[in-house]
């Protein structure tokens, strides 16, 4: 029941050490602690929550109902649209990136009655491709964007648009997934969810060693109070592993600005392979040399050895919730169903990695990059975190018919204040 997940928000203050804390925004009295109402009290609101990833802009545009003044609000409705490429892909161009935010606010003027607008938060949060962007390119940006915003016709809170600390993606898409599924009653194995984007990766979940914990880097651990007790979370961020920054790291590609005379190679790219490849705003020429599998895991091996660092209960019986690109190119390899998710072992990753690696040509016509993908995720899944074969994944885009990401979690903070640091 998202009753469950709503609950959490509203009434638990969450204490998480890494991520600042918001100052709180002005809040339309209309999203204010619940008063009292006549009997027959219903209202629905809305919120808009943009996702400034760095392969694409995505506009959730969420609608909730409240019956009862004595219950809380339960999410109705979420449209979702995406643009590509990512903001971050405007670093020179900030008119340009600004464009895209007004195309999709069209979609939320379409989707939300007019009377509604004045008192609906508009919201956007920039992940790793603005991370990855000099912090002057990335404030240009973010300042277009918060120039759009002030001339909508929404409710523009305070810090309404920002760049998400990593670590805060994990957390909060954590307790959506937890809370959602009921976890704590169901199972007393580590539970825990992988998100791969295009410019980072996040691994987060509640250990149940103390080991874990003790052996952890310090800002690896976020403590949570709740239940009158205080919960020790392992959450981190690894900024520059996601699945794209993986392609440039393993072609040899990063820093390289996008040299026009030069041709990055790969063992993991299909033979005569060679195309142009952009990413973060850089235009990159790469070239195939394949040799199978086992030189392509060779060169990827040198991209992760060493920078993940491999939690102590993660060895053991365990459960993960994967999401994002592992989904995705799950689906594009026929390891899952598209339309229903599926789960997997990590060994399923490896053993498709190898097909795809070892009949490229086959597979190329799906992507040019898919053998670089598959074994990025199998030697981030074992080389890096340190997964068993065994290690099951669920791989899903929805739990409860409810798409699991932390931009649910991040709108809900503007109505009831999270108070997350």
């Amino acid at each position: 029941s998202l009753h469950l997940l709503f609950l959490l928000f509203f009434v638990f203050s969450v204490d998480l050490c890494c991520i600042c804390t918001p100052s709180r925004p002005e809040v339309p009295v209309e999203m204010e602690a619940l008063a009292p109402h006549p009997v027959y009290f219903s209202r629905t609101f809305y919120g808009i929550m943009f996702d400034a990833g760095s392969t694409g802009t995505r506009i959730h545009i969420y609608k909730f109902i409240q019956k009862d003044p004595v219950e809380l609000p339960v999410l109705d409705n979420e449209m979702y649209h995406a643009v590509k490429p990512g903001l971050s892909a405007y670093a020179d161009m900030p008119e340009v990136g600004g464009e895209t935010i007004r195309q999709l606010l069209k979609v939320a003027k379409k989707t939300i009655p007019k009377e509604q607008w004045i008192q609906t938060p508009v919201v956007l949060k920039a992940t790793a491709g603005l991370r990855l962007l000099p912090q002057e390119k990335a404030k240009t940006l973010l300042n277009e964007v918060k120039e759009i915003f002030d001339d909508s016709p929404f409710f523009v809170p305070n810090n309404s648009v920002t760049i998400m600390n990593g670590n805060n993606e994990g957390t909060i898409t954590f307790l959506c997934l937890t809370y959602l599924r009921h976890l704590y009653a169901k199972t007393r194995k580590t539970i825990g969810i992988l998100d791969l984007g295009g410019g980072s990766t996040q691994i987060t979940f509640l250990p149940r060693l103390k080991k874990t914990v003790l052996t952890a880097p310090p800002d690896y651990i976020a403590k949570i109070n709740m239940f009158n007790g205080t919960f020790e979370l392992y959450t981190h961020s690894y900024l520059g592993n996601g699945l794209i920054a993986a392609r440039l790291a393993t072609l040899g590609a990063l820093g390289a600005d996008g040299l026009d005379w030069k041709v990055f190679r790969s063992s993991c790219l299909p033979k005569k392979f060679r195309e142009d490849w952009s990413f973060g705003g850089l235009t990159y020429k790469v070239s195939g040399i394949p040799d199978g599998y086992k030189l392509c895991y060779q060169e990827i091996m040198q991209v992760v050895k060493g920078i993940v660092h491999q939690p102590f209960e993660v060895k053991g019986s365990s459960i993960f919730y994967a999401f994002s690109y592992y989904y995705d190119r799950a689906v594009e390899s026929g390891l899952i169903d598209g339309s229903r998710g599926g789960t997997v072992e990590v060994r399923d990753f490896k053993k498709r990695a190898k097909e795809v690696c070892n009949k490229m040509t086959k597979y190329r016509p799906i992507s040019p990059f898919l053998c670089m993908d598959m074994t990025y995720i199998t030697c981030l899944l074992k080389e890096g975190f340190g997964f068993k074969d065994s290690t099951v994944l669920q791989l899903t885009k929805k739990v409860n018919n409810v798409e699991t990401s932390w931009a649910l979690g991040a709108i809900f903070d503007h109505f009831h204040n999270l108070n997350i640091h």
